[in-house]
């Protein structure tokens, strides 16, 4: 049986004859046929097109840097806890994010609350003596008031000042420490400036805050470097306040600690074979996620 050959010219009929030999081209006569050439599809065209490059990519990166730039100077800031001074509020490790919008006292947003700093708020701070630190303490005295401490418990305006969040270690007495303004001995860890210039602010054994300052002390009271210290923080020199712990380093407990707390041979197995489980819990705090800084 004879395959039917296939036609390349559809609008011929199948009972009209064939052009004879003369009428047949040149390529005919030599027996070649030119090869069709194939359509490309549009799509394959789009396809190549989209493919990505190194400027657009180069852009994104640009994009991003810019914004994270823009948040960093504006608007939230991260920062890591060095200290245990604000223990128990804030404990060594603590990754913390800082609304920086109180630095604009005129300003206010939809987005975060009307910035204004609060007798008992945690604040980011340069540091008086050396502004190329950062400390973070609670505010504990405003502008105008007069303060005192007496027996560790701060005083403000001769009332009592409610403090639950604040935590006193056992420790040998301290009269400067705890009987703030203390003026008959000055503390070596006093600084000079600020010895000379309390002795001009203090009116009937009470400390007067300036305008535009605050008197900061941290929740550690016993442990703490404070306005006691080195004196008031300038409303120019603070940061912003903190807004939530977003990440918290556990801190590795040392070997006699970890002895007293389990048997010696549970110790020896812990230290040789960790487990999964013990990497992944021991390194951080995680209860600590997000929590709110109060």
């Amino acid at each position: 049986m004879i395959q039917p050959a296939i036609d390349s010219n559809p609008s011929r009929n199948p009972g009209q004859a064939a052009p004879d030999a003369g009428s047949r081209s040149a390529g005919e006569h030599s027996g070649s046929i030119a090869p069709a050439r194939p359509a490309v599809s549009p799509e394959l065209y789009h396809l190549h097109d989209d493919k990505p490059g190194i400027l657009p990519a180069i852009q994104s990166l640009i994009y991003i840097i810019v914004i994270a730039i823009f948040i960093i100077t504006f608007c939230i800031q991260p920062f890591r806890i060095p200290s245990g001074s604000m223990e128990p509020s804030l404990l060594i490790g603590d990754f913390l994010l800082v609304n920086k919008q109180i630095t604009t006292p005129d300003s206010s947003s939809w987005l975060l609350p009307t910035p204004h700093i609060h007798r008992g708020e945690i604040i980011v701070f340069h540091y008086p003596v050396n502004p190329a630190m950062h400390l973070v303490k609670r505010v504990v005295g405003l502008p105008g008031d007069h303060v005192k401490l007496r027996n560790g418990r701060v005083y403000i305006n001769d009332q009592a000042l409610s403090e639950p969040y604040a935590m006193y270690l056992p420790g040998p007495p301290d009269s400067y420490r705890d009987n703030f303004p203390h003026l008959q001995s000055a503390d070596p860890d006093v600084n000079s400036r600020w010895w000379i210039r309390m002795h001009s602010l203090i009116d009937n054994g009470e400390l007067i805050i300036p305008s535009d300052s605050y008197f900061v002390l941290g929740d550690n009271r016993n442990d703490s470097e404070d306005s006691r210290y080195w004196g008031f923080v300038p409303r120019n020199a603070i940061v912003g306040e903190p807004l939530v712990i977003y990440f918290s380093l556990q801190q590795q407990p040392e070997s006699d600690e970890v002895a007293l707390s389990r048997p010696s041979s549970l110790v020896a197995m812990h230290r040789s074979h960790p487990g999964v489980v013990d990497i992944l819990t021991g390194f951080a705090r995680w209860d600590r996620t997000l929590q709110i800084v109060k």
